[in-house]
Formats: structure tokens, C-alpha cells, sequence
């Protein structure tokens, strides 16, 4: 397996193929988005 092969949830909850954004430059930040302690995320 690979980065392509997985598919995260996105913050709206839709699933999302990383296979998306093949080409591009990616930064990959696991975040804790639903517990409402991360304002350092902001500008994410």
C-alpha cells in the first residue's frame, strides 16, 4: 500500500481518495478537528 491507495474522512465527513490529489504537493496533519482545543489549526 501506498499514500493513493488510502481514503480519509474530511472535516464534513465526506470519504476522500488521496488518489485526488496525485500530482500535487500534499502536507498530511493529523488533527483532532472535532474537539474544538486546536485554534493552533486555524490557518490550516
Amino acid at each position: 500500500m501506498n499514500y493513493f491507495d488510502y481514503t480519509v474522512t474530511a472535516q464534513d465527513g465526506t470519504p476522500t481518495p488521496l488518489s485526488v490529489y496525485k500530482g500535487n504537493v500534499v502536507l498530511i496533519v493529523n488533527t483532532a478537528t472535532g474537539c474544538g482545543f486546536t485554534p493552533q489549526y486555524e490557518d490550516l
